[in-house]
């Protein structure tokens, strides 16, 4: 039986609920093999730099759907759409905060000289930091109460961000693969073209703002 778009622009609140859910659950899988990874021997030789690749990866691609439920918004003109927004940007920056942690934890061990030392040597690691550092204001407002404390205009402000902070994770990871540049490439690509679908928006948002030209009768 055919299953229209349709059908799915105005779905139940449960129905929402469970795609949430499903997110979220679909999202915490690469978290649980890495867990099942290390008693199993699924995380190879270096475990830690399989663990440090795969939240990096995994806080790329939560940025890459928090990005892209826009746009799908728009073109499949499902409103319901950007209630699961807030759910893909907070894996994305639970995934960051997991990166982070193992930098800071198996790679440094909590050597704060260290780490400071290695962020401002080391270009794509103050690139990283930046991205993540970015990433704590956008998950701390993201609650309801503190949009309304904040005002609509203002959380937005703030949530642009997150254009930033997609750029500088493509970069900290170019500068950290070097040789074989194949993924940083695609999600260059995929970030391009969100970022570019949301300028052409606004640029044809603004050309529709502005006033129509009067034609100026001929002076005598």
């Amino acid at each position: 039986m055919a299953i229209h778009l349709n059908n799915f622009r105005s779905p139940s609140a449960t129905f929402v609920q469970r795609v949430k859910w499903l997110l979220i659950v679909l999202g915490m899988m690469p978290l649980l093999r890495l867990i099942a990874g290390f008693p199993l021997g699924w995380l190879g030789a270096n475990p830690i730099e399989f663990i440090t690749r795969s939240t990096g990866t995994w806080t790329i691609v939560g940025i890459a759907v928090t990005l892209s439920i826009t746009p799908l918004r728009k073109l499949l003109n499902w409103p319901w759409l950007i209630r699961l927004r807030r759910a893909a940007g907070l894996l994305a920056f639970f995934y960051a905060s997991l990166h982070f942690t193992t930098y800071i934890w198996f790679d440094r061990f909590f050597d704060v000289d260290d780490i400071i030392k290695d962020i401002i040597k080391r270009p794509f690691i103050t690139v990283g930091f930046a991205a993540f550092v970015l990433l704590i204001p956008l998950a701390a407002t993201s609650k309801n109460s503190i949009i309304k404390k904040l005002g609509a205009k203002r959380w937005q402000r703030i949530h642009y961000l997150i254009y930033l902070i997609a750029i500088l994770a493509v970069i900290h990871y170019w500068w950290l693969v070097k040789k074989d540049l194949t993924q940083p490439i695609i999600y260059a690509v995929v970030f391009a073209v969100l970022l570019g679908v949301r300028l052409i928006w606004k640029l044809r948002s603004v050309s529709s703002e502005k006033p129509p030209l009067v034609a100026k009768p001929p002076s005598d």
